[in-house]
C-alpha cells in the first residue's frame, strides 16, 4: 500500500488506518461485502520509498468489519419504497434490499396508497384480517440471496448497486414485527 507524504507526520499506525479507512470504507468489495470499519492492523512491513514517488510503499495485513449476509439468515429492517413489484428495504447503512411481490406472504394484494398516489400499500390477508406493510414497524426478512452485478462501462438511468439482497417475508415471523404480537 502506498502512504502518501501528506499523511507521514502522523504515527505509522494512525497514517495507515486512515488510508485503509480512505480506501475501504463504505465500499463494496466484490464476493466478500460491504466494508464497515478497519477492525485492526496486525503486521506493518517495508517503509520503502521509490524514487520520484515521495509516498513510502508498505505492506500490511489488517482485519475489517464487513457486512455480508448470509442466505437463509433473518435481518430487521425498515421499509424505504412500497411499488407494485414488492418492498425496498434500508438497514440505515445499507438500502439495496429487494422483496420481490412473489416472496410477501400469501395471499397478499397491493392497494393504492391513500397518502402519496406513485406507491402501494401491501396487504396480507390472514383469517379474515387485514395486515398492511405501511412502513411503521421494522420489517423481518429472510435473505434469499446475495448478488454481486457486474460494474457497468457506463452508468444509465439509477445508480448501480455493487451489492444487491434479495429476500423474503413469506413465513411464520417474517413480515412487520406488528403481526407476531
Amino acid at each position: 500500500m502506498l502512504l502518501p507524504p501528506r499523511l507521514l507526520n502522523l504515527p505509522l499506525q494512525d497514517a495507515i488506518k486512515e488510508e485503509l479507512q480512505n480506501i475501504f470504507l463504505d465500499k463494496v468489495i466484490s464476493k466478500l461485502g460491504l466494508c464497515i470499519s478497519i477492525y485492526d492492523i496486525r503486521k506493518i512491513d517495508g517503509g520503502f520509498i521509490s524514487p520520484g514517488e515521495g509516498a513510502s510503499t508498505y505492506t500490511v495485513e489488517f482485519r475489517m468489519i464487513v457486512f455480508r449476509p448470509f442466505v437463509g439468515e433473518i435481518i430487521s429492517a425498515k421499509l424505504k419504497e412500497s411499488t407494485a413489484d414488492g418492498l425496498h428495504l434500508s438497514l440505515g447503512f445499507f438500502d439495496d434490499i429487494n422483496i420481490p411481490a412473489g416472496l410477501i406472504q400469501k395471499p397478499s394484494r397491493h392497494v393504492p396508497d391513500p397518502e402519496n398516489r406513485y406507491k402501494v400499500l401491501w396487504v396480507w390477508e390472514f383469517n379474515g384480517e387485514e395486515f398492511f406493510v405501511d412502513g411503521i414497524d421494522e420489517i423481518r426478512f429472510k435473505v434469499i440471496s446475495v448478488a454481486y452485478p457486474p460494474t457497468p462501462i457506463e452508468q444509465q438511468g439509477e445508480p448501480f448497486a455493487p451489492m444487491v439482497i434479495t429476500g423474503s417475508i413469506d413465513g411464520d415471523g417474517l413480515g412487520p414485527v406488528s403481526w407476531w404480537q
